[in-house]
């Protein structure tokens, strides 16, 4: 079970890597161009954007067009407020007179006449009864009312001017007999309540309205708030799925080749870049396929080459030292008289042959021994030994010339870096060719410091002169077979062999070997061992 699920969290782990993405996948294999890709990319959000701005602007004006349609209906409560507070004033004003005595009684039993108070109500309620028609028209009101509110302004309209006669005629029933009849002061009152009620009911609908249109607006707002959010958070999704899924279908090859082409340089021949887009980077991992099949072969050729190379260095270096065995020993004897005496003319012909044959035996032992590593036929006899001692006997090989150069050798080698583990014999054939190199290079009077000491667990052996410098641009390639700096090529000494085979019998030891020089000050080599096992 627990096998199951973590066999299922890895599938999940493998689905969910971009560059494996089945969406991403299916991009890539568009016959399209990349290019191409990129625009529909840009082409796609920059219409999202509009798409959302569009949406944006459609929301804002119907939002100002439900705060267009408020204020109107707010402008029409607000007239229709005056014309119900006009009716309610009428009201007031009849009911002032309705309440109080129309009528003084005198104690005889005979009416007396109306007061002028009461007149003067009556007065003012005319005059406002006579306002309500004129404000129902739309000049007055300020706007064209709608049709449903005509029905109510014409009833007010109606009942106003009705209510303006009957109050005309108790103003004048009243100067003109000094009394108003009961029933005109009712039919005025039972019109003002007509008239104070249409008021009321028109103003209460548009209230009404304007209060459901204020409601609606919260909603829409509402409902248009969380529709552009919607809409804002999916396209920003749909932008960042589009970049995420292209972007993918173009990181994701890269990678891939970037890793294919890094194994590649490191010498790994043995896989292929797996890419599926049909765009330029499908040819390019289809390229760099072919490139690193058509490396293989060259690698394996080259190979081949340099291992038929090393066996007949070998087998020629072989074969070349008998005869000039017999050619220096020979020379010796006859250098020494042991075949009869030789004249001084000859002897000096006898010393350059035996120069030549040692030059040229030991240009010989250094190709054999570098061919050995190359073909990596080099055992090492590693055991612990004195790094000291190996110095010591380096330096004793270097004195002669040394001296005879006016070149001062130095040694200073710490107790701690005495011991070390490697095999003898390649150790002091390195230290002879830094230390050779070093006398040789250094002009008389110079110097040639040898340090030995332990850093960070390892015995790093340093050999500094005081010669012309190595340049710059020269630091590495001395390392290599045939390769010589300046000064060795006006020396026209020695074929740039030491210093190649001293590098590859040093990292044979796993250790490490380069140089620190500047044009001018000298020059210090540097290789490191593995110190002796406590």
């Amino acid at each position: 079970m627990a096998q199951r699920k973590t066999a299922a969290r890895t599938g999940i782990r493998l689905r969910l890597k971009p560059d494996e993405n089945p969406l991403v996948r299916a991009v890539g294999r568009l016959p399209t161009k990349v290019h191409t890709k990129l625009l529909v990319a840009f082409v796609g959000t920059a219409l999202l954007v509009v798409a959302v701005g569009v949406l944006g602007l459609r929301l804002l004006g119907q939002s100002n067009e439900r705060g267009e349609a408020l204020g109107t209906l707010q402008e029409r409560a607000f007239a229709y407020g005056k014309l119900r507070s006009d009716a309610f004033n009428v009201r007031l004003l009849l009911n002032e007179n309705v309440a109080g005595d129309f009528y003084t009684i005198h104690p005889a039993g005979r009416a007396k006449g109306r007061g002028a108070g009461d007149l003067a109500i009556d007065q003012a309620t005319a005059n406002s009864v006579a306002h309500i028609p004129p404000s129902t028209f739309p000049d007055t009101l300020g706007f064209a009312p709608p049709s449903e509110d005509e029905r109510f302004l014409r009833g007010i309209r109606a009942t106003g001017e009705q209510l303006s006669k009957v109050m005309r005629d108790i103003i004048a029933s009243g100067i003109a007999r000094g009394e108003v009849s009961d029933s005109l002061r009712s039919r005025a009152e039972q019109l003002a309540v007509d008239l104070n009620q249409l008021a009321t009911e028109l103003a209460n609908a548009t209230t009404a309205r304007a209060d459901g249109l204020i409601a609606q607006n919260a909603n829409s707002y509402e409902s248009s708030r969380n529709l552009f959010i919607g809409v804002a958070a999916g396209a920003i999704v749909l932008a960042l799925t589009l970049g995420f899924v292209l972007s993918w279908s173009v990181i994701g090859p890269i990678q891939k080749i970037d890793a294919r082409l890094a194994a590649t340089a490191s010498g790994d021949f043995s896989r292929h870049v797996d890419v599926t887009n049909r765009d330029e980077l499908g040819a390019l991992a289809a390229n760099v396929n072919r490139m690193n099949d058509e490396l293989q072969r060259l690698y394996k050729e080259l190979e081949t080459t340099s291992r038929h190379k090393s066996e007949f260095l070998a087998n020629m270096s072989h074969e070349l030292r008998t005869p000039l065995n017999a050619i220096i020993g020979f020379s010796q004897v006859l250098r020494e008289g042991m075949a009869g005496g030789v004249n001084e003319k000859q002897t000096e012909y006898l010393d350059d042959i035996l120069s030549s044959g040692n030059h040229l035996l030991s240009l010989i032992n250094e190709v054999l021994d570098l061919s050995k590593v190359e073909a990596g036929q080099v055992e090492l006899e590693v055991a612990p030994f004195s790094l000291q001692g190996a110095l010591e006997r380096g330096i004793v090989m270097v004195r002669e010339r040394a001296t005879k150069n006016c070149v001062q050798v130095t040694l200073a080698a710490s107790p701690d870096a005495d011991a070390v583990t490697g095999d003898e014999r390649r150790i002091r054939q390195v230290i002879f060719n830094l230390l050779s190199n070093a006398v040789k290079f250094t002009p008389a009077g110079g110097s040639v410091d040898v340090w030995a000491m332990q850093v960070n667990g390892e015995v790093r052996v340093s050999v500094a002169d005081t010669g012309p410098g190595i340049a710059a641009e020269d630091l590495e390639r001395i390392f290599e077979e045939f390769q010589q700096s300046e000064a060795g090529l006006e020396q026209n000494e020695g074929t740039g062999l030491g210093l190649a085979l001293s590098k590859r019998l040093v990292e044979l030891h796993g250790g490490r070997i380069w140089v620190e020089s500047e044009l001018g000050r000298g020059c210090t080599f540097v290789f490191t061992l593995p110190a002796a096992a406590a």
